[in-house]
């Protein structure tokens, strides 16, 4: 799909890797139209890369239906926006709950269903879901975030075979540990030792070549954590073992402590 000349809806636009998200889509000509929850925050970005902006709160339904509408034009979605959700399920309410899977699973679930039909009748178009190592491989207070970047991951492979042969592609990326952006520069907390890491841009590198060579999944990380995480994929009961002797308690305490205000 060739995203020079394209409308591009970028969701979670206000955040470290939708920023480098929207830079690298700007300079690869897209038609940029951006959307997240703070209007102050998504101003700025809208006028640093010439784009349209929408406010929609991705946890509202409503909003989710409001913000396809006005973007119906789009060639190719990027559902980036979603909530850290860390930290022990019973921690957490059950609204909390209704949040963390409304925003991370049912709002790109639902505006991929209610863009792609425009898509599909112009024989072209691509929908990108950012997902996470985390889709692959389960870790210790992270069992909702789990659920919802593996849901999505599913998601995204299915409904490529389903869309296939109208023209229009679906894929999923997937990052390992962020610098400079996402809940390591939120909350301060370190990788766990040994763990390297990639750049927002990185990322924003991968999701444009995902859409560009049509990928089903890409896996933004260095080898060594995409080898571990296809291990755990195969053998999760041997990446909880390896897992608790890793040491990385006192950073998931840290990173949980710090996110739990953005439940």
């Amino acid at each position: 799909m060739r995203i020079t000349g394209s409308t591009v809806l970028l969701t979670g636009a206000t955040g470290g890797i939708g920023h480098a998200l929207a830079r690298e889509l700007t300079a690869r000509g897209a038609k940029l139209v951006v959307s997240g929850r703070r209007a102050d925050a998504l101003e700025s970005i809208a006028d640093e890369f010439g784009a349209r902006a929408v406010v929609a709160d991705l946890a509202d339904p409503a909003d989710v239906d409001r913000l396809a509408e006005s973007c119906a034009d789009t060639d190719i979605l990027i559902a980036n926006a979603a909530l850290p959700s860390s930290g022990d399920l019973l921690d957490y309410t059950p609204e909390q709950i209704d949040r963390a899977l409304t925003v991370n699973l049912r709002a790109p679930i639902v505006l991929a269903r209610l863009l792609a039909p425009r898509m599909v009748g112009a024989g072209r178009g691509h929908i990108a879901m950012i997902g996470s190592i985390s889709g692959k491989a389960a870790t210790k207070s992270s069992s909702l975030y789990n659920a919802t970047k593996f849901g999505l991951r599913g998601f995204a492979a299915g409904f490529r075979q389903d869309l296939h042969g109208t023209g229009v592609g679906v894929s999923v990326v997937q990052p390992g540990f962020v610098r400079d952006a996402g809940m390591f520069a939120a909350t301060g907390a370190t990788p766990p030792g040994g763990m390297r890491t990639v750049s927002p841009a990185q990322v924003a590198a991968g999701v444009t070549r995902a859409v560009e060579r049509d990928l089903c999944e890409l896996n933004v990380a260095p080898p060594e954590m995409r080898l571990l995480s296809a291990i755990a994929g195969q053998f999760p009961g041997f990446a909880e073992k390896v897992q608790r002797r890793s040491g990385a308690e006192g950073t998931i305490r840290q990173i949980v402590a710090a996110q739990r205000s953005k439940r």
